[in-house]
């Protein structure tokens, strides 16, 4: 099974931090919700960080403003993974520009568009 953190998960089924968390669990991918603060997202336990998952992580899905992600790319520098995917939103060019001089490779593109999922299906 293919391994997903979503940073920027979201117990609120309005936004697309949820969704995505959803869209991901039904194509059959373990997700790993990231949220400072929150102790389950959809019924799975949260982390705070992406430095906090106990697994492999194929993916790093991110919803964040990007104020906010330039603050966390330290964190997916340090962790192993296959693919950082911006969403719509999450990107701004300071953070590609940032996430590159880390050696990161943005995908800037919808991750739940990308498993097969349409992101209206997984809202509200």
């Amino acid at each position: 099974m293919p391994t997903v953190a979503v940073v920027g998960a979201s117990a609120d089924r309005n936004k697309f931090g949820n969704a995505s968390v959803r869209a991901h669990r039904n194509q059959g991918w373990t997700v790993f919700p990231i949220h400072p603060s929150a102790d389950e997202i959809e019924g799975l336990k949260a982390y705070a960080s992406v430095r906090d998952v106990p697994e492999a992580i194929d993916r790093i899905s991110v919803y964040l403003p990007p104020s906010i992600g330039l603050d966390v790319l330290d964190d997916y520098a340090a962790v192993p993974h296959d693919e950082l995917f911006l969403n719509p939103g999450s990107e701004s060019p300071q953070l590609i520009e940032a996430a590159k001089k880390l050696g990161l490779v943005p995908i800037v593109a919808c991750s739940i568009v990308d498993v097969g999922e349409s992101p209206a299906t997984w809202m509200g």
